[in-house]
């Protein structure tokens, strides 16, 4: 009888993410000093894919201490800049590489448009990633970071990434600390000092990102918990919670797909985001702009990790009621434009409609700014 040989499946190589409240909290001088030991004290084979340190001689001397795998040079408009060169990582192929400033926008040119996109193809690989973030680069947190912080944060990472991370560290200090740093010139140029305190350093801020991150780490800690007792059967797994959010061409929209992945990522749960679209639907013909803004609310929900549902029906109300109660969506996220009473009572509401008709559903609206008039 012919023996039967099954070949063992290759380990998925492993994510590791540094999260802070802000720039000066430490994650790359942690990031670095874990790669340090795992070199010098386990035998790892561990390298630098790239690091930014500011000036901070810590960090530096640090960088000194692991190999470093030379960055790519890329022309772009009349200069050379310098990307990450992950062909020549691949082609090292080390045990583990440290990838730092994770949300960082790539130059054109460079193999993959985002930072965490060459993460994610070092780890398709094989290769074991140690990489670093701020919690303010979070793509859910972005509308709450923008108005604490009065600032626009424009380089963000898809809350579905973190889904692939098998650990996250939440690196923690306390505001003061953070701010006598900032003072002590351990973080920007002094020039810069007195504007970062008076701005995204104040201590309001600081303390919203630091619970942010906080509660982001325990989250991801209650996730996997919940994970792995599923998987080993330690516990009866409980009817999963459905989360829709109801998608339109209107400007604001990706306000509720943020919040949308918010309460999944909560849930520990998939969600949807389902737009309704008419037969005689001309496929933006008519408004170009709007059709252009509902392709890109359906690439952001997929980067949020939303599955994105067309529905055709002549009637928006009776298209979204029919999807909930097959799915059994237990949360939805409708937005609600300012109308005016007469109007609501001419066209009708289709928040209205799915209130008097869907049960034991918990509704969220999130109001949408009314889009200024054109001279």
């Amino acid at each position: 009888m012919a023996e039967i040989v099954l070949e063992k499946k290759p380990e998925l190589a492993k994510l590791r993410i540094y999260i802070g409240a802000a720039p000066g909290v430490g994650k790359t001088y942690h990031m670095l000093n874990d790669a340090y030991m795992m070199k010098h004290q386990q035998g790892v084979d561990v390298v630098i894919g790239l690091v930014e340190p500011h000036g901070r001689k810590d960090t530096e001397a640090r960088i000194r201490d692991l190999e470093v795998v030379p960055l790519r040079e890329i022309p772009y408009k009349g200069v050379t800049l310098k990307e990450m060169d992950v062909d020549a990582i691949l082609a090292r192929h080390p045990h583990t590489v440290v990838v730092d400033e994770l949300a960082h926008t790539n130059v054109p040119g460079s193999k993959n448009k985002k930072r965490y996109e060459d993460v994610l193809e070092l780890l398709d690989a094989g290769i074991n990633v140690m990489t670093a973030v701020n919690i303010q680069h979070l793509e859910t947190l972005n509308d709450a970071v923008n108005r604490s912080a009065n600032t626009v944060i424009r380089e963000t990472v898809p809350d579905n990434f973190f889904k692939r991370a098998d650990e996250v560290l939440n690196i923690d200090i306390t505001v003061d600390e953070l701010r006598t740093r900032l003072r002590a010139g351990k973080i920007y140029a002094a020039e810069k000092v007195e504007q970062s305190l008076a701005n995204f350093f104040r201590k309001g801020n600081l303390n919203m990102l630091r619970e942010l991150a906080l509660r982001t780490t325990a989250e991801q800690v209650s996730s996997r918990a919940s994970e792995y007792r599923r998987t080993q059967g330690l516990e009866q797994a409980p009817i999963p919670e459905k989360v829709m959010v109801c998608l339109s061409t209107r400007p604001g929209t990706e306000r509720l797909l943020r919040i949308g992945a918010r309460v999944a990522g909560r849930l520990a749960t998939n969600w949807y985001a389902v737009y309704v679209t008419r037969p005689d639907d001309d496929k933006g013909h008519g408004d170009p702009e709007a059709f252009h803004r509902l392709e890109e609310y359906q690439r952001m929900a997929r980067d949020l990790g939303a599955k994105v549902v067309m529905l055709t029906d002549r009637n928006v109300s009776d298209a979204l009621i029919r999807f909930a109660q097959q799915e059994n969506i237990s949360h939805v996220i409708f937005g609600q434009s300012a109308r005016s009473r007469w109007d609501i009572l001419l066209r009708g509401s289709v928040l209205n409609r799915f209130l008097s008709e869907v049960r034991d559903v918990s509704v969220q609206i999130v109001p949408m700014a009314k889009p200024l008039r054109k001279a």
